[in-house]
């Protein structure tokens, strides 16, 4: 199958994430190495309004003086110099922390994707990827591209770029250059399968997920389940009540009335009072397609009270809260 243009691929991303407005302004976070590169002039040939911002932590000396001097050449990039830091998360902290009051950009590609959900799974046991769009106005428009075609990109348009000497010798350096070509030769479809992680639903505590499965499929019309801390599920045929506190994915959802059970939207729902269908509610919030179908639905009886992060019913405004917790 012949692939789409690099470009094309890169604007249906951010049009996908609804990562920067059409035309709109954004500052590229720019290192000097191929992927910023990249990003920087692909989102200029977009029509994007882009500047470009080059933060300088001066821990490698002449070679950090050197990429400051590149992106200032040939960006026109801002340079800004923070103190050192002593770890990949700290620099990673100082990088989004100047200029938060901007739309900012990265150039994570799905390689770092790959690496990330390697990282993650051998960590801590889950496979979140990095976010298309953060909270703080930081968005990553290519990640639906990787490493190798922004290096083939910037070749193309003749755009010169850094190599940074230390990449080998950090956490991400080991999975790049070491464990991934180690598990491609396992199979040569390694990057792809773990790709198709970051594409699942949000997995929930491991003890509370077999709490649940047990609940769901059980063949009595009524059964409870204690979820712990306080959360009690309780399982009435096809509906799942959950009483007190509960997770839904990332969500935390709270009600203060009787009655109250969460679920995913079905065809024809309605928010109690008003006319438009949770499904246009959802396209109106531009919540991806992808995370339609997994959304919170809070109900009470027949009508649809909440659509957390979205909406709420008149009347019920103090009846429900919740709160996302962020990957």
């Amino acid at each position: 199958m012949k692939q789409r243009p690099f470009l094309e691929r890169v604007e249906a991303h951010i049009r996908a994430y609804d990562l920067i407005p059409p035309r709109g302004d954004v500052t590229c976070l720019v290192s000097g190495g191929a992927d910023s590169t990249c990003l920087w002039h692909a989102l200029g040939a977009l029509g994007y309004r882009i500047s470009a911002l080059h933060v300088h932590h001066g821990l490698r000396g002449a070679e950090a003086d050197e990429d400051a001097r590149h992106c200032r050449g040939l960006m026109r990039a801002e340079v800004v110099e923070v103190p050192p830091a002593e770890t990949e998360a700290a620099l990673r902290d100082l990088r989004y922390g100047v200029a938060a009051d901007r739309l900012r950009a990265t150039g994570h590609t799905a390689t770092d994707q790959v690496e990330t959900i390697l990282y993650r799974l051998v960590s801590s046991g889950n496979a979140r990827g990095i976010k298309p769009k953060r909270e703080d106005g930081v968005v990553r428009p290519l990640l639906a591209v990787r490493h190798e075609e922004t290096e083939a990109y910037c070749r193309e348009h003749g755009l010169a770029f850094r190599a940074d000497s230390s990449n080998p010798s950090t956490t991400r350096g080991l999975i790049r250059y070491e464990i991934l070509p180690l598990l491609r030769r396992v199979h040569p479809g390694a990057d792809e399968n773990l790709l198709a992680l970051a594409q699942e639903r949000p997995r929930l505590p491991r003890g509370l997920e077999r709490s649940l499965v047990e609940l769901l499929s059980s063949r009595d019309g009524t059964k409870e389940a204690d979820l712990g801390g306080g959360v009690r599920a309780v399982r009435e045929y096809e509906t799942l009540r959950l009483e007190g506190e509960a997770r839904w994915g990332p969500w935390r959802l709270s009600g203060e009335l009787d009655g109250l059970e969460v679920r995913t939207r079905r065809p024809g729902d309605r928010l109690a009072g008003r006319r438009k269908k949770v499904q246009d509610l959802l396209v109106d919030a531009k919540i991806p397609r992808m995370l339609r179908d997994e959304w919170p639905i809070v109900v009470r009886g027949d009508e649809v009270v909440a659509v957390p992060g979205v909406a709420v019913a008149p009347g019920y405004e103090d009846a429900v809260s919740w709160r996302k917790e962020e990957s």
